[in-house]
């Protein structure tokens, strides 16, 4: 018998995970940040990013079978490792594998809402660090050695932002018009 006869599954297929979900005796939470939920989501799906989940949040939804999925797998796997404990009180919590990625690669569908920008606000936050960082650089190395300052800047930002979880450009992005829903003011 081999390991894997022993311990329940932690994943599902999309295609078996929609048959569930078409059942109505699941739940289905996206772990992705609220910008990706926006830009792309599964119908029906309830937004709880992966920084809220607990095991606690989970079992607050009053399902027995709790479904997970992110854009491509990670991120709720990590979510059902945060829920293990829940196995022993008749709560199932699996993650879609493949995410909202091999949702759709399998054909089902998803709501899209096309105003919404196709880069989330850290995908936004990677290109502006990775390009301040090369910049600053080149700049350092070939201008002045004072340009490295701005490498050095950046990568204090990240070890904040690693450290307490608050990124104060992805902040500052997020608030960018471009990232806030039509209609939305600036008091958003």
């Amino acid at each position: 018998m081999t390991n894997s006869t022993l311990t329940a599954p932690t994943e599902i297929d999309p295609t078996d995970a929609n048959d569930l979900l078409s059942r109505g005796d699941s739940v289905l939470v996206d772990v992705r940040e609220a910008d990706e939920h926006a830009r792309e989501r599964i119908h029906g799906a309830r937004l709880m990013p992966l920084a809220s989940v607990s095991a606690a949040r989970v079992a607050g939804l009053a399902s027995n079978r709790v479904l997970i999925h992110c854009k491509s797998g990670r991120r709720g796997a990590d979510a059902v490792a945060r829920c293990a404990s829940l196995a022993g009180s008749g709560i199932e919590v699996l993650n879609v594998r493949g995410g909202i990625e091999a949702w759709r690669a399998a054909g089902l569908p998803t709501v899209v809402d096309r105003s919404r920008p196709k880069l989330s606000v850290m995908q936004q936050t990677q290109v502006v660090i990775g390009t301040a960082v090369l910049a600053g650089t080149a700049l350092g190395a070939f201008v002045h050695p004072g340009f490295l300052a701005i490498p050095a800047f950046m990568g204090a930002g990240l070890t904040v932002a690693g450290s307490t979880g608050f990124c104060g450009l992805a902040a500052v992005l997020g608030k960018m018009p471009w990232n806030r829903p039509a209609g939305a003011s600036c008091a958003t």
